[in-house]
């Protein structure tokens, strides 16, 4: 699902180019606030894995984030910086995820 949707993104991405930036803010917003609440759900339903803790708070950041870029993309000066930083925050929240992850163990 989540490939689909980031393909899907970057050929609404492409297209909106030529419309602009608050063009690209809007599907950018749409794209986080979808991403966002699958990986809330996906994180809510392997709570029991461990380790979900920051998939929850990406998941919960994603969603804000994207109402936010919707919302900015209506105003003057309209800019891309938050979207870099929020790449950045979320890569920082699936490394720390992925190093809380233990590995599953095979008994052999």
């Amino acid at each position: 699902m989540n490939i689909g949707l980031s393909v899907l993104t970057g050929i609404a991405l492409a297209v909106a180019l030529a419309s602009g930036i608050p063009a690209v803010l809007r599907v950018w917003g749409v794209w986080a606030v979808t991403a966002g609440i699958t990986q809330l759900a996906m994180a809510l339903v392997r709570r029991r894995m461990g380790g979900q803790w920051p998939m929850v708070v990406s998941g919960a950041i994603s969603t804000l984030a994207g109402v936010s870029f919707f919302l900015q993309a209506g105003k003057d000066g309209a800019t891309l910086r938050n979207l870099a930083e929020y790449a950045f925050l979320g890569g920082i929240f699936f490394l720390v995820s992925a190093l809380r992850l233990k590995p599953a163990r095979r008994d052999t």
